[in-house]
């Protein structure tokens, strides 16, 4: 097929390629594992495949791309982003940083799976970087084959668009593909490996710099170019910080905004009950976007030392309640890396300690919304959240229909009316006696009190909290059932549950069969309770 045979959308991407141009690249062209020096990037092919066929795609991603249905629907396409064929201007390559895992230096990591097809500008200026992940092995693969399965794939293609449509700041997902071959993989890596369906996810984002970038140069004290690749991310993802300020100055403006982004994440990420699951510094983009959808879930029951991770069972160092915490650190983790240029510990230590005091106003400004509440008082909301967060874990509750429900109840009436009203938010209903439903009851009672002294109309109370309490997230045993009819070739689950993720505050009284509690069957499951990191 030339040129002239592609639909017009796909003729028609322009690729700027900036990150290639200007960062310098790995001299070797051989695609076999090595350290890399003094280079940004090795220049790689996706690994040809059998049959690429259209699972689904996003058709906001596509149409920002200024591609349409046909479009998107063409052999043409599925190919490409499948990583059987190249447009004119693509640059392919898998960019090389480093990271801590689980708190420990783990040296060279890289884009072992993950290769750049190119960066596309759009009509409106916008630049949009295209990336495959499972393409394929790439020189930063370690003892990994490159590639993805069906099973992990279905989680972060309807999980990229989730988040975006519950406005968390995060990476899109334009398509996902088939490769019509099978790939080996052991879920929980126990001995059990099984040939699963091979897939590929188009990435989108306007960046994908990670911290670890960062911090794999200055392992390497490879300062010039660490000065270098600093320079060319703040020119090309950050224009606003002028260059007419000394140098230092522009880095700390730069960190600054990067904290302040991660922040903003972190506190989206703690409202919808999101647990990212494997925060590893490799894992955090510089633009306060969610990264890398892995062992990632959704806080059902509400426990606040969850973690989705099984190689973080243990240590729960991922846990849900620790994840500002882990931010912050990883932070600390890139100050470091960045210090040579600044050459003074001090402004990044401020900037490090005003972390924990943006973190808090803005968990209590999200709280009070949650909440209904205009605004975050401190003589009687501080109590309020302290006690919600014990009352929430004295017997198995939903998260989502917790918040959700809340909404509903009457402020005229009394603890046990409201309690009432919550009931379809408890596992256990049962439970719900002696202390356990007076303190439930005294929680309520405080706060129908407070949501009364608000001095707004329960409708506009109620309308605010349904605009932050969402009534569909992709609970984990939702992720699995399209994975088991996708698995079987039945791929008409993908799109119900992506238009359902559009709306996800919306009532929709016809997808009322997604608004409930996890079902029994998923409560051990592999895929619902425990994921791992094998994708």
């Amino acid at each position: 097929m030339n040129i002239g045979a592609l639909p017009g959308g796909l003729a028609r991407l322009e690729f700027d390629n900036r990150f290639t141009c200007e960062l310098p690249a790995d001299p070797e062209t051989d695609n076999t594992r090595r350290q890399i020096r003094e280079a940004c990037y090795s220049r790689v092919l996706p690994t040809t495949v059998a049959a690429p066929t259209l699972v689904g795609y996003a058709r906001e991603v596509a149409e920002a791309l200024g591609l349409s249905e046909k479009d998107c629907t063409s052999e043409a396409f599925a190919a490409i982003f499948t990583g059987n064929r190249l447009l004119p201007g693509m640059d392919p390559h898998a960019t090389c940083y480093g990271g801590h895992q689980f708190g420990t230096w783990a040296g060279q990591l890289g884009d072992g799976r993950a290769i750049i097809l190119g960066e596309v500008v759009n009509a409106a200026g916008e630049r949009h970087v295209l990336q495959l992940k499972g393409a394929g092995l790439t020189p930063y693969s370690r003892s990994a084959d490159g590639l993805a399965v069906l099973r992990s794939s279905v989680r972060e293609f309807l999980c990229s668009e989730a988040m975006h449509h519950l406005g968390v700041p995060t990476t899109r997902a334009l398509s996902l593909t088939l490769t019509g071959e099978q790939v080996m993989r052991d879920v929980l890596y126990d001995g059990n490996a099984a040939l699963e369906p091979g897939a590929v996810v188009c990435r989108v984002a306007p960046s994908f710099t990670r911290f670890g970038h960062f911090q794999m140069l200055a392992a390497r004290q490879e300062h010039a170019l660490l000065k270098t690749f600093l320079d060319y991310t703040i020119d090309t993802d950050f224009p606003h910080l002028s260059r007419e300020v000394p140098e230092k100055d522009r880095y700390l403006a730069w960190f600054v905004e990067v904290s302040r982004r991660t922040v903003e994440m972190v506190v989206h990420w703690m409202r919808v009950g999101f647990v990212h699951g494997v925060m590893n510094t490799d894992n955090m983009s510089v633009l306060g976007l969610t990264i890398d959808y892995g062992p990632y879930g959704w806080l059902e029951d509400y426990d606040p030392n969850w973690t989705p991770n099984t190689t973080d069972a243990a240590g729960r160092r991922y846990r849900f309640s620790h994840q500002p915490a882990v931010a912050q650190w990883n932070l600390v983790q890139l100050a470091n890396a960045i210090l040579p240029l600044i050459d003074e510990a001090a402004p990044l230590e401020q900037i490090l300690s005003d972390f924990q005091e943006q973190y808090v106003s803005l968990w209590q400004t999200m709280m009070a919304a949650k909440l209904g509440l205009q605004r975050f008082e401190p003589d009687t909301d501080a109590d309020l959240f302290t006690e919600l967060d014990v009352v929430l874990q004295l017997t198995e509750t939903d998260m989502t229909l917790f918040y959700r429900r809340l909404a509903s109840i009457d402020v005229d009436g009394s603890g046990a009316d409201a309690l009432e009203a919550l009931l379809d938010a408890y596992y256990q209903p049962e439970e719900l006696q002696g202390e356990v439903r007076d303190q439930i009851e005294a929680w309520l009672t405080s706060y129908l009190g407070r949501a009364r002294a608000d001095a707004r109309e329960r409708d506009e109370q109620r309308n605010a909290m349904n605009a932050v309490n969402p009534k569909y997230v992709l609970r984990n045993y939702l992720a699995q059932l399209v994975i088991d009819k996708a698995e079987q070739g039945d791929y008409s689950m993908v799109y119900e549950v992506l238009e359902l993720l559009r709306r996800p505050y919306d009532e929709q009284p016809e997808h009322e069969q997604f608004a409930v509690k996890r079902p029994d069957w998923a409560r051990s499951r592999v895929g619902c309770s425990q994921l791992s990191c094998s994708s």
